[in-house]
């Protein structure tokens, strides 16, 4: 079975990606650890080229992504369901765009410290961690390759895997992945 997505769910399943390969356990301990934060609009959750110490969930509201290179352009827009901050996690670079939030948004933001700590302590945690990350990393590098304009086709193959189709083996995990967001929001409302 094939699934395709409008653009808000695009947006959702990249929380998706995460929340899918997470256990249970691993959604209650980012819930417990993160901090509900409020961005204003017009402030920046995230520099380009400057080290942050999180990793954000957007829980709602609208985020620029801009560019110092493109005079900074906006190349994309972040919403709800989106991650912030995840390269430099990985990495432990400054990012390399700039975050600003397009209206008064919420994020749960993970510090960087925490979930080190938790992934160098707990291996079952690490292990679906990282392969959430891969997951949720390949699918925006496939989005970006898209958008430059490899592999463009003009009509659907049957066998082909394009870049709105969610791969059977997440399909799977999606529902389960869709609770446990509405999880964290209702956690979070209730505060």
């Amino acid at each position: 079975m094939r699934g395709y997505l409008s653009d808000a769910e695009t947006n959702m399943k990249k929380v998706l990606f995460i929340l899918g390969e997470l256990a249970d356990s691993d959604v209650e301990w980012l819930i417990r650890r993160g901090k509900r934060r409020t961005v204003p609009q017009g402030a920046i959750l995230v520099q380009e080229g400057k080290p942050i110490e999180s990793l954000f969930i957007v829980v709602d509201g609208q985020f620029s992504v801009t560019l110092q290179a493109l005079n900074n352009r906006e190349i994309a827009r972040i919403g709800a369901g989106e991650i912030l901050g995840e390269i430099s996690v990985i990495d432990s670079r400054p990012p390399s765009a700039t975050v600003t939030a397009r209206l008064e948004s919420r994020v749960l933001e993970i510090a960087r410290p925490d979930l080190l700590k938790a992934l160098q302590t707990d291996t079952g945690f690490a292990a679906r961690f990282y392969r959430a990350m891969a997951v949720f990393l390949a699918d925006r590098l496939r989005g970006t390759i898209g958008v430059l304009g490899y592999g463009a086709s003009t009509h659907l193959e049957e066998d082909k895997e394009y870049q709105d189709e969610i791969d059977t083996a997440v399909l799977d995990q999606v529902s389960l992945a869709g609770a446990r967001f509405e999880t964290i929001l209702r956690r979070l409302r209730a505060g």
